[in-house]
């Protein structure tokens, strides 16, 4: 039985790492520097002594903006829908998704793939790791720890589950954006009547002319949406390999059904709720 018990458990370990780890929702690991977080008063800062005739200026303001309207926002409820380049394979996966600020939680769904699949995560509770609850046959082990920014839970996923969310998001691309308005060859376009299904967004798009070391993404995408102001999407698209060809999406984050502020609490982050399988 012993046996058995280790042989799901390294089963199971390797599964979740090929897909649930997957979960990551910071984006462009390239562009973290130190804890990543910047303060609104900080971004205002750079803002001001970026050159103000450079074109991502006005984009900066508009996600700053977006960024403001978060602090509202305690706590989220959303499907959660993410593509990313893990290898040289592009993985897809959608989950419910329940997200608190203080102390930053975290409660996934899947749906799919492998639906019923759970991981939580509280920051500074059960020891700093990620508790993960398996569906079927894998099940049997019960919940497994994983530390999130362990080599484990790493191994072929693109960031941790500690940068998950829209604050993350928005913070992440306005970093990239204030680093790049060093360049010169960037194009910016904007479309205030775009949709992502039925909901109505506002896009800012940048565009690089030509590759250089320092870019790692030939376009990025931050979708703003229409009637609440927040930050909902981010894409990123590679260079092409050839000229000519589509730039390739290497990263697609975003929050649909979202719900904000609906009080969550401590139970809706602890293995102990009947209404999880932990």
């Amino acid at each position: 039985m012993q046996n058995m018990r280790e042989a799901i458990e390294a089963t199971t370990r390797r599964n979740w790492l090929r897909t649930t780890a997957q979960t990551a929702t910071g984006l462009l690991a390239g562009a973290w520097v130190g804890s990543a977080l910047m303060a609104d008063s900080r971004i205002a800062a750079r803002i001001e002594e970026a050159p103000s005739e450079h074109p991502l200026v006005p984009a900066l303001q508009m996600a700053a903006r977006s960024r403001d309207r978060l602090d509202a926002v305690e706590d989220y409820e959303a499907t959660f829908v993410k593509s990313e380049v893990i290898g040289r394979r592009l993985t897809s996966s959608r989950m419910k998704l329940k997200l608190r600020e203080k102390p930053f939680s975290v409660y996934l769904k899947f749906l799919e793939p492998h639906a019923g699949r759970e991981v939580l995560y509280v920051a500074n509770r059960n020891g700093g790791k990620l508790l993960v609850h398996e569906v079927g046959l894998a099940s049997l082990v019960g919940t497994i720890s994983l530390d999130p920014n362990g080599k484990l839970a790493m191994e072929e996923n693109r960031y941790p589950l500690t940068m998950l969310g829209m604050r993350t998001m928005v913070d992440t691309v306005m970093q990239q954006w204030l680093s790049e308005t060093k360049l010169d060859d960037i194009s910016v376009n904007y479309f205030p009547k775009a949709r992502v299904g039925k909901l109505h967004c506002k896009v800012i798009e940048s565009t690089h002319a030509s590759r250089r070391p320092e870019t790692k993404f030939q376009m990025t995408r931050l979708y703003l949406d229409a009637d609440s102001g927040l930050p909902i999407r981010v894409q990123q698209y590679g260079f092409p390999a050839r000229q000519g060809d589509r730039a390739p999406l290497i990263e697609d984050y975003l929050y649909l059904d979202l719900e904000t502020n609906v009080d969550l609490e401590d139970i809706d982050f602890d293995p102990s709720n009947a209404r999880y399988g932990f």
